[in-house]
């Protein structure tokens, strides 16, 4: 809920800042936390305390939520599903390991229909896409006011809980799907067959010019439209449950539950379609033309 001295414009920006870990220049004038303003004396590597300093750290700035949180959920996911291999059994699969089978069967069907190669890596790769990516989406459930407020306590001034709302989250894994493309494109075709594939189609060879400036859109377009589609859904999605917040307790809990289950279809598609989506697009890698 909106604190007394927030207006509900600065209580947006606040859940929308991310926890910012960047370098400000010599002679910025900042803000302290006792609200009086000092000049910086040199470069400093430092934590924003707000959000204009945390726009003003720039491009070598890193979010330590989106990081934290990331890292976090990765390393939960790799638990759980280590220990439900350590501990399955022969036999009907009960309790987790039933659920943890039926989330691999799932994608390794999709898998199986989409790619039609020998690729030990795939299955595994839409896999991890598919968890890691629900588990970021999932935070999503939680009350927006909680976490943060509760990192308020402990002295921190920002923190988002969902990695996938923040566009470098999705940006980057956008960006490994990539460079598993284009390594497997040249390793399929080498490197001559992959610059043909861009230059001399769909059109004839004449078209050269044409053919490549329509094929590199095509494949720039791949890792943008990864990045856009999971950071767009879920970034309206956080926006909603922050404008429920802001009105009254009774508001609050009507529309929140209703957008709350409408929401848990929107994390598991938006993973899922990263991770077929991925598949896809290393599958088009193998295939010759």
């Amino acid at each position: 809920m909106a604190g007394d001295t927030m207006t509900s414009g600065e209580y947006i920006s606040h859940h929308l800042t991310n926890l910012t870990y960047g370098k400000l220049p010599a002679g910025y004038e900042r803000i302290g936390t006792d609200g009086h303003s000092h000049m910086l004396d040199q470069a400093q590597w430092t934590i924003a305390h707000t959000a204009q300093e945390a726009s003003d750290m720039g491009f070598m700035a890193i979010h330590l939520d989106t990081m934290g949180w990331s890292i976090a959920l990765g390393c939960l996911f790799c638990f759980f599903f280590a220990r439900a291999a350590k501990k399955a059994t022969v036999g009907v699969p009960t309790g987790f390991q039933n659920f943890v089978e039926m989330i691999i069967d799932f994608i390794d069907d999709n898998v199986k229909s989409v790619f039609h190669h020998k690729n030990p890596l795939v299955a595994p790769l839409a896999l991890t896409v598919f968890v890691w990516i629900f588990m970021q989406n999932a935070m999503d459930l939680v009350p927006v006011d909680w976490i943060p407020e509760l990192a308020k306590l402990m002295g921190i001034h920002y923190m988002r809980v969902v990695p996938s709302t923040d566009v470098n989250a999705t940006a980057g894994m956008a960006i490994g799907v990539f460079i598993l493309i284009l390594y497997y494109s040249i390793k399929q075709k080498g490197l001559g067959g992959f610059a043909a594939e861009l230059a001399f189609q769909p059109l004839p060879k004449w078209a050269l010019p044409f053919n490549l400036f329509l094929e590199l859109v095509g494949l720039i377009a791949k890792p943008i439209s990864l990045a856009l589609r999971l950071f767009g859904n879920m970034y309206a999605g956080e926006m909603v449950f922050i404008i429920i917040s802001l009105l009254p307790f009774y508001l609050q809990w009507t529309l929140s539950v209703p957008w709350a289950i409408f929401h848990i279809l929107i994390i598991t598609l938006q993973a899922f379609i990263f991770s077929i989506l991925t598949v896809v697009y290393l599958a088009m890698a193998y295939d010759h033309h």
